[in-house]
């Protein structure tokens, strides 16, 4: 008893370096803060006030542009959120049903095809097939071209999140339960809905947080798939914007015009509008982070020890 005690009070810190290590600590914190402030404030600076001073916390020159220039073509931002928002919640709901079950049925011992499958998924986060057979897969024998789908189905299964997911149940919920459900006459599908799902939130809020980030932030697919103005995301979406005014900014040389066409292309503001695409683009995540932390650091972190 005195020996746990000795061993308690050695390891618990003295006002002092508790003091410390909390000042530590908030630094820190502040410090990972900083950039996010800093992409705030450009987003927020005037295009002659980078062009003079640069990047700074407190710009000489204050404007709305960047905003404006980026919700200039409304209707289409507009259009590209519904996009986004909804193939992120719907393409994340398919995902977490089709995955969930199917770790499900990889945790189970007494499921024969349970070694060949978990090897096979294993595989192929060894192996891609490249972006070319992709492409023809998707667009010649799939039809997903120009296809809300094409968001959903090419990204429906996850080998890396499935095995997150395989371990989470194995390290989490006992066999005995699971049993003990079959015993009283539950089939498969029963005992994952009534018994696995309830004691499964946090690995599912885990992977959904993975799926939402991923799936939110993705703008290759509409690039290479999309060219239907109704169904390009909001990533896409704004990497055009950004590409169209950094076309037009660099192409200032050659450009036949008045002096004032000129030099409103010069004070087109490239770095701020680049600035302001990021805040549109993360600031649903950044609200929706909060309210899945908890079970985000309890899902990866028991989904990532076995044993």
């Amino acid at each position: 008893m005195n020996a746990r005690l000795k061993h308690h009070h050695f390891n618990r810190l003295t006002p002092f370096w508790d003091f410390v290590v909390t000042t530590i600590l908030i630094i820190a914190a502040l410090l990972t803060l900083m950039p996010v402030v800093l992409v705030v404030i450009i987003s927020f600076s005037s295009a002659d006030s980078i062009a003079m001073n640069g990047y700074r916390f407190i710009p000489s020159g204050w404007s709305f542009e960047a905003y404006r220039a980026v919700l200039k073509s409304g209707k289409q931002i507009l259009d590209s959120y519904i996009v986004t928002i909804a193939h992120t919640t719907l393409g994340t709901i398919s995902s977490l049903t089709v995955m969930s079950m199917f770790a499900f049925a990889l945790s189970q011992k007494k499921f024969k095809a349970r070694r060949f499958l978990t090897f096979f998924t294993f595989f192929t986060m060894l192996f891609s097939g490249g972006l070319v057979p992709s492409y023809i897969i998707n667009v010649r024998y799939l039809n997903l071209y120009d296809n809300f789908l094409i968001y959903i189905l090419p990204s429906l299964v996850s080998a890396y999140h499935v095995i997150i997911l395989r371990t989470f149940i194995i390290t989490t919920i006992p066999d005995t339960m699971i049993e003990a459900g079959k015993i009283d006459g539950a089939s498969d599908f029963t005992v994952f809905v009534k018994i696995v799902l309830p004691l499964f939130k946090p690995g599912l809020a885990t992977i959904a947080l993975f799926n939402v980030v991923g799936r939110w932030n993705e703008w290759f697919t509409g690039m290479l798939y999309i060219s239907n103005p109704k169904l390009i995301p909001l990533q896409t979406m704004l990497t055009k914007i950004q590409q169209n005014i950094d076309f037009l900014k660099q192409s200032i040389g050659s450009t036949v015009g008045s002096e004032e066409m000129l030099e409103a292309l010069k004070r087109m503001p490239s770095d701020s509008t680049r600035m302001a695409t990021t805040i549109i683009s993360v600031l649903p995540v950044m609200l929706i982070y909060p309210f899945f932390q908890r079970y985000f650091i309890k899902g990866l972190t028991i989904g990532s020890i076995k044993g």
